[in-house]
């Protein structure tokens, strides 16, 4: 259950932090991840913090190594990052040259395709920051989803073993990205990890696919949990009253499976950013 709560407020957004321990079943049973909640009065505000969030990670990693590793998701969570671009104080003190960019999870349709999550960030965010293309790992969209989900492991492999990702302290040699920065759906789906799936239990591959997608194009490939739960900080970034019902579920003591209840890093924290629709049911 929760551990503690404490509630801060200022005339921009409205806060309220949680700590709580995992009480959850599953690949992330024994952990306990510090949990941190913000609610924001608006979207516009949520995206103010996140910005300022993600901008003081990347100071924090820059100035002790020389890569900052993101991870980011699809749909609205790129949207959120705009005040990254817009804020020039925040502009100008990010490293971009040291930013090294991933896809938790992607649709298998070529990167000029409207489904395509590189698509969305190459539009909305990657194409105003000076982010070194090299540095820019998109998924293999000439392969297959099997395939696709090959070449990104062993890329990501390959960049542990090279030490621009952190290794993991946890024992099998998982990489641990500096911020994964996910979405959440209605249903409680994080990246392509939806309810009752197998892929929720896959434990040996980092990167897998999936041909089966309850939500359109079926098919995906994803990261899975145990390289979710390697990363050093994980925020949930979850907009608007649709997605209220999953965010209390979420977020509460019931005995709910939702895939984003077993989002606990092993050695970080998760930060959730909601806005007022997101958060009214808690």
């Amino acid at each position: 259950g929760l551990t503690s709560i404490g509630l801060r407020w200022s005339n921009r957004r409205s806060s309220c932090f949680v700590r709580a321990k995992s009480s959850m079943a599953g690949p992330a049973a024994t952990t306990k991840s510090k949990v941190e909640i913000n609610v924001f009065e608006s979207e516009e505000d949520l995206a103010v913090s996140l910005a300022d969030y993600t901008a003081d990670l990347s100071k924090k990693v820059c100035g002790e190594r020389d890569s900052f590793t993101v991870v980011l998701s699809g749909g609205s969570l790129v949207k959120s990052l705009r005040k990254l671009v817009e804020t020039p104080a925040l502009f100008e003190s990010v490293d971009w040259a040291k930013w090294h960019v991933f896809w938790v999870d992607e649709r298998v349709v070529k990167k000029d395709h409207p489904d395509s999550n590189y698509l969305l960030a190459h539009t909305q965010f990657l194409s105003k920051v000076p982010i070194p293309s090299s540095n820019v790992y998109a998924i293999n969209d000439s392969l297959s989803a099997e395939g696709a989900a090959d070449e990104y492991e062993a890329t990501i492999k390959h960049l542990v073993n090279t030490e621009v990702i952190r290794r993991s302290g946890t024992g099998g040699g998982l990489p641990k990205f500096d911020l994964i920065l996910l979405g959440m759906g209605p249903d409680g789906h994080v990246a392509s990890l939806f309810p009752d799936h197998r892929l929720l239990g896959e434990d040996e591959k980092w990167v897998s696919h999936i041909g089966d997608s309850p939500k359109p194009p079926p098919e995906r490939i994803t990261f899975t949990l145990p390289v979710i739960n390697s990363a050093a900080d994980v925020a949930v970034v979850v907009v608007g009253s649709g997605k209220a019902d999953a965010v209390s579920a979420a977020l509460g003591d019931l005995p709910v499976l939702l895939p984003v209840k077993l989002v606990s890093p092993t050695e970080g924290g998760v930060s959730w950013f909601l806005d007022k629709g997101a958060a009214s049911k808690l």
